[in-house]
This record gives C-alpha cells, structure tokens and sequence, in this order.
C-alpha cells in the first residue's frame, strides 16, 4: 500500500514530538516492510528540515533529514502537480494542494497527516497518524 505522509508527520518523528510520535515513527517503520511504500514530497521535506534545524541546528538536522530521506519514497512536485494545486477551487492552501497532488500522482491510497482539516478536498482518504495505525496495523494483528 501505498501511504503519503504530510510534514507535521516527519517533523513529529524528527523532533520526538508526544503524543504523536509513537504513531509517527511506527508508520514510517513501514518503509522496511514488504507491501508497504511510505511518500513523502520535496516540499514536506523542506518543512521537516525548517523544524529540525530549529531544534537541533543545520548540521544535525542535516544528519536526521539524510537518515530519513534514505528510507522514504519521495513523490515528485511536478508542473502539472503545480497546475493542479493552482487549478482546483477546493485548494485554499497551495502548499496542502502540492502535496496533495503529489501524492495523487504516485497513486497513494491514504494521506496521513495531523491537520486533517488541510485536506477537506481529498479524494484520498485522510488519517491522523493514530487513526492509521488503530485501522491499518493494529487491526491485522488479530
């Protein structure tokens, strides 16, 4: 399956952020497992890097964002992804409509992400990290 995981995702992971950590980094532990491709987009990335940095300074963010970036699927920001995100009336916020797009360009089934009210225009479905490992790895486990 394929899973586009928005911003505030990676940076809960980077920066150790509770409650939504735990959930985070179990789902981004996917990307190792068979039948799993975690996506992420350059422009979430970006945004991961501005909070780490923040945090930790440019080296060590640099450090976490290289470690991270090797095991994740990165969704391209193409100009039709731009177009789309321009085009599409529903989009309020141009940065949700990038990765929104993007993520519908490599045929992601579901979107996680903790601002789930960013993508009232999904077509996709859209979990908070909690709600996605409740409905998605604690539910094959029985």
């Amino acid at each position: 399956m394929k899973v586009f995981v928005d911003a505030n995702i990676l940076v809960s992971v980077l920066n150790m952020e509770y409650p939504v950590y735990p959930f985070s980094a179990r789902i981004l532990g996917l990307t190792d497992q068979k039948g799993w491709q975690i996506y992420t987009s350059p422009v979430c990335l970006a945004i991961a890097f501005y909070f780490a940095e923040k945090r930790y300074g440019a080296s060590s963010a640099k450090k976490r964002m290289l470690l991270l970036s090797a095991h994740l699927s990165i969704a391209p920001t193409t100009m039709e992804t731009v177009y789309s995100a321009f085009n599409d009336r529903a989009v309020l916020d141009f940065e949700d409509g990038l990765e929104y797009f993007s993520a519908v360009e490599v045929g992601c089934a579901i979107i996680v992400t903790e601002d789930k009210e960013d993508f009232h225009f999904s077509k996709l479905e859209v979990l908070t990290a909690e709600e996605f490992v409740t409905q998605h790895l604690l539910s094959k486990r029985f």
